[in-house]
């Protein structure tokens, strides 16, 4: 960056001039003593870096970058040593994405989380429903067919998985109690009968 703009955006017009007359200028060279170009309508590449920077600085004026989100305040995710994928998993921890990853990754923690997804369901043909789709992807995903890491995620058996949840769903759930006897109203009847 130099240290003025205006004199960065002077050069730049010396440097198109030359450019348009045909002329590749070297920002240290004389325009008139410089080789012809082959394509004189092409910036190169220090034409567009002073563009851009030129285009900065006057943003910077203006204020366009004033009350930004974040100014003045440190750069998140940059610790003690450099990840390069720090944005993505911001990214994935402010959106709170799920689902995401090699296939071995997912049904490992699908696996995990298994009683819990199960548990959640309330009727028995949802539950083998999932639980054979469970094991369908896993067959899937042992074929290799997406690539990645094996997987080592064993496949689950669906009557015993049924069993399980019926049991985990009666410890679950207290037993009904007894409906309280039914109090009969008899001031209401005796109401009606000295209305008669």
């Amino acid at each position: 960056m130099a240290e003025d703009p205006r004199l960065d955006a002077a050069r730049y017009r010396v440097d198109k001039a030359a450019r348009e007359a045909g002329f590749a200028g070297d920002e240290d060279a004389d325009p008139a003593s410089a080789a012809p170009r082959a394509d004189p309508a092409a910036p190169t590449a220090h034409e567009r870096a002073m563009y851009v920077e030129t285009a900065i600085q006057q943003a910077i004026r203006r204020g366009d970058f004033d009350d930004l989100p974040g100014y003045g305040k440190p750069l998140e995710g940059l610790g003690d040593h450099h990840d390069p994928n720090w944005w993505i998993r911001r990214k994935i921890q402010t959106e709170q994405l799920t689902g995401l990853g090699p296939p071995a990754l997912r049904l490992r923690v699908e696996h995990a989380e298994f009683d819990e997804r199960v548990d959640a369901l309330t009727r028995e043909p949802d539950v083998r429903e999932y639980v054979t789709d469970f094991n369908r992807r896993v067959v899937e995903a042992r074929r290799q067919l997406q690539g990645g890491r094996p997987v080592v995620t064993p496949t689950r058996d669906v009557d015993a998985e049924v069993d399980a949840w019926r049991a985990r769903r009666a410890a679950r759930t207290p037993p009904p109690a007894p409906d309280p006897p039914r109090r009969r109203r008899w001031s209401l009847r005796r109401n009606r009968q000295e209305d008669a």
